[in-house]
């Protein structure tokens, strides 16, 4: 079981290889929520996530344990983890054999690729991969979360998070098999035991929530997901015994708050963050009552979002938020009612993006026409005073999801 100790010396260990990331107020964050919210920029961390902070610890330690093939090393990662090994091995004059899933994305297979590892696909998911690699004994195998020197550099965070700010309410920390919020929660509860260490994960995705409520290890098939890399299985069985012990509460958030969340540090910090990285902002807007006035941190675990899918999102975001709203108006089929329905959509000031007619459903009246309204707003209330306009016109109005 590692200690604060574990973790002060991986920060030697690690220090001269890694960013020490900034930890920033958020003004913008704090007025949305009401809490004094600071973010821990991991997503600016090198390979864009926390991951290389394990994989320095891990692999400058191997030369030193007796019988380890330290020269070439093996991991199974969908992405993140990936990344980091191939570039720590990269650096430290290593080979790294890297398996990844069938399914992984291209973007991510080639970012790995750049870093001079050799990559191996296998498998339709991470636990296909992950057994392949634990199976290649010619490699020292890397495990992404479940190692007490991983765990340890992960937790170097927690160090600098209590270093650069006092008297912390609750840090957020996203939880996929565990490593980080492990790390993170010994180092803080070690540091700073009145801190509240609350763990996110994704509602398609929620292992270590249900473990936690179970009090035992409890797997599940992830759904799809925008977090992705912290769609697992199951947690670990070492993290597992950490959260036990340090963790104070496990959240989970809906695909809809991710989305908003992830649009929001794009739009409000300028920041690009990963699915999983945000879910600790979604989280804080869910329960911001909670946590009024309280000084909260999130760390923003990755930032290497699919640019691919990028469209898909902020596009869910601004629908989740109402900067989008997509309607049906139904009015009568004759000359001068849609202009109508355009004229009081324009007094509110909200731009038309799209206009389609439906005259052919089988729901419709004879006389009758359905139009199916994208338009750009300000948010959900001036979405909602659009509505109450058309409805008291006589118009029916229906949201479209």
């Amino acid at each position: 079981m590692i200690t604060i100790n574990d973790i002060q010396a991986a920060a030697k260990t690690i220090g001269p290889y890694i960013h020490k990331t900034l930890l920033i107020r958020s003004n913008s964050l704090s007025l949305l929520s009401g809490a004094e919210v600071y973010l821990k920029l991991e997503n600016l961390q090198k390979t864009g996530a926390f991951k290389v902070r394990g994989a320095f610890n891990k692999m400058t330690r191997l030369s030193l344990q007796a019988g380890q093939a330290s020269g070439k090393v093996i991991a199974a990662s969908m992405g993140n983890h990936a990344q980091a090994v191939a570039f720590a091995a990269q650096q430290l004059g290593k080979h790294a054999r890297i398996v990844m899933p069938m399914s992984v994305s291209i973007v991510k297979e080639e970012a790995t690729r750049g870093y001079g590892a050799e990559v191996v696909l296998y498998g339709d998911g991470f636990k296909d991969a992950l057994e392949y690699a634990q199976s290649q004994k010619d490699h020292v195998f890397i495990h992404a979360f479940d190692d007490e020197d991983v765990i340890a550099g992960q937790g170097t965070i927690g160090l600098e998070i209590c270093a650069d700010l006092e008297n912390i309410d609750a840090v957020f920390v996203p939880v996929g098999g565990g490593g980080l919020i492990a790390g993170i929660a010994t180092a803080v509860k070690a540091l700073s035991p009145r801190t509240a260490v609350i763990g996110v994960q994704a509602e398609a995705a929620p292992t270590a929530f249900l473990s936690r409520r179970n009090g035992k290890i409890t797997g599940q098939t992830p759904l799809p997901t925008i977090a992705d890399v912290i769609a697992l299985e199951r947690p670990g069985d070492k993290t597992f015994e950490l959260m036990e012990r340090h963790v104070d509460e496990m959240k989970l958030v809906g695909e809809d708050a991710i989305a908003r969340a992830v649009l929001l540090f794009l739009e409000r910090k300028k920041l690009v963050v990963e699915g999983a990285g945000a879910v600790t902002l979604a989280a804080l807007l869910e329960d911001c009552e909670r946590y009024e006035k309280k000084r909260v941190v999130l760390v923003l675990s990755g930032g290497n979002i699919d640019f691919t899918v990028i469209d898909r999102i902020i596009r869910k975001g601004l629908v989740t938020s109402g900067r989008i709203g997509v309607f049906e108006v139904t009015l009568d089929d004759a000359f001068g009612k849609l202009h109508a329905v355009m004229g009081v959509i324009a007094l509110h000031r909200a731009s038309i993006l799209d206009i389609a007619h439906d005259r052919l459903a089988a729901s419709l009246p004879i006389g009758k026409a359905r139009v199916i309204v994208t338009a750009e707003t300000r948010g959900r209330k001036h979405l909602e005073s659009i509505f109450a306009d058309l409805a008291g016109k006589g118009y029916e109005v229906r949201y479209r999801t």
